[in-house]
């Protein structure tokens, strides 16, 4: 049985300054409230047509509640692999089923992120590009998602030079770096 993210605390596993598994495992809760680092997978999905497709964080989340963000991101689970994660995420968040075939890995990312004294975000997020035909039918996490939609790659960079107010604010680095890998496969 999945349960929601928001009704559970999961383990997961604490990496080092450098990204290296350390062997350990904690409560998600703890690695935020300590600053442990540990991995996540963002997962940005888009289409052959130059469509790139959009979450709006739901109302209840900890930190950046109701901003545009990755199609799918979330915590890999203590002992998980990073792709089966990435397929997890993208089934809760979206409703789709994938197969770890369908994953690209394009980069990994260090976060480093103080939200509050007690919610610090120390993360290696693994990215990952996953192509969807734009009419498939999506079904969002209630307690997660507020929207879903797709957006034109074009209005996407506009939004990320303007530093739109309404984008999870990231890295223009690494927005570019995603704007990227999807321009040269469309």
């Amino acid at each position: 049985m999945i349960l929601d993210k928001l009704d559970h605390d999961e383990r997961v596993d604490i990496l080092d300054e450098n990204g290296k598994f350390t062997g350990k495992s904690c409560l998600k809760s703890k690695a935020h409230r300590k600053g442990l680092y540990h991995p996540t997978v963002h997962v940005w999905c888009y289409s052959n047509d130059g469509l790139v497709l959009l979450q709006r964080r739901g109302r209840s989340k900890k930190n950046f509640p109701l901003k545009w963000d990755i199609s799918v991101a979330g915590h890999v689970g203590a002992g998980e692999s990073l792709e089966k994660a990435a397929v997890r995420e993208v089934r809760e968040e979206i409703g789709l089923k994938i197969s770890t075939l369908e994953l690209e890995k394009i980069a990994v990312f260090k976060t480093k992120h103080k939200h509050s004294e007690t919610f610090l975000d120390h993360e290696y997020n693994h990215t990952y590009l996953c192509k969807l035909d734009a009419t498939t039918k999506l079904q969002k996490q209630e307690s997660e998602v507020e929207e879903l939609k797709w957006f034109s790659i074009e209005q996407f960079k506009e939004w990320v030079h303007q530093k739109n107010p309404d984008l999870v604010p990231n890295s223009n680095e690494r927005y570019e770096k995603v704007i990227l890998e999807i321009e040269s496969r469309i």
